[in-house]
């Protein structure tokens, strides 16, 4: 992940044309990052609904983008808006530009998705606020060419978006604790075999000579 982050940026067009000629598994570009240049598809923009960022419950906004020069579309994880405190079914305000713009972000999946008990657009009456995300769902309801991933957007247009994004546990210190287990036990056992297979023998008190043995 943090190779991947370090590297320099993609050119957007660069690299849809890379990854049309040569298609590769998308898991692999995750935390890559990536210059985007297109036009917002507003109409679409999803908000996903019990997503909290520094504590605080609210909404993930999602707008696709439309690549430049490119038929393809990108949903973008744009940042974190604060739901309306008494009525959940109101949507924040949320500037989008309708001229060209420039995004910059990491490639990732699409968003994780949380326990659905019913449906969030039955609840809400909205079909703009949403639990979970399925592209394939929604590329087929909306008819926009989505790619099988999503960028989450790491610059600051000014749009008053949060964007704090958490970063995953990659788990590594349990395996740091795994280990030290591990070599904790092999050097007690290590311990133990000295102990009763050499030290005990020096200390173990001789015997008194055998009364066969005579003289």
């Amino acid at each position: 992940m943090a190779e991947r982050a370090a590297l320099p940026p993609w050119d957007g067009a660069q690299w849809l044309r890379q990854l049309q000629a040569d298609p590769v598994d998308l898991s692999s570009l995750s935390y890559r990052q990536v210059v985007l240049r297109g036009q917002w598809v507003p109409d679409a923009t999803l908000f996903l609904d019990n997503r909290q960022m520094n504590g605080r419950t609210g909404f993930f906004v999602l707008t696709p983008l439309r690549l430049e020069g490119n038929a393809a579309v990108v949903m973008v994880q744009r940042g974190w808006v604060p739901r309306h405190f008494q009525d959940r079914t109101r949507l924040p305000p949320v500037a989008t530009p309708t001229e060209p713009v420039q995004v910059r972000g990491r490639i990732g999946l699409p968003p994780s998705k949380l326990y659905e008990f019913t449906s969030t657009v039955s609840a809400t009456g909205s079909q703009r606020i949403r639990q979970n995300l399925d592209l394939a769902a929604y590329r087929a309801e909306t008819g926009l060419p989505l790619l099988d991933l999503s960028v989450v957007q790491s610059d600051d247009p000014g749009d008053g978006l949060l964007r704090d994004w958490f970063v995953p546990a990659t788990g590594v210190d349990k395996h740091y604790g795994y280990a030290f287990q591990w070599f904790g036990l092999s050097g007690l056992i290590a311990i133990l075999y000295v102990w009763f297979q050499i030290v005990r023998r020096f200390l173990r008190p001789r015997g008194q000579p055998s009364a066969e043995g005579g003289g």
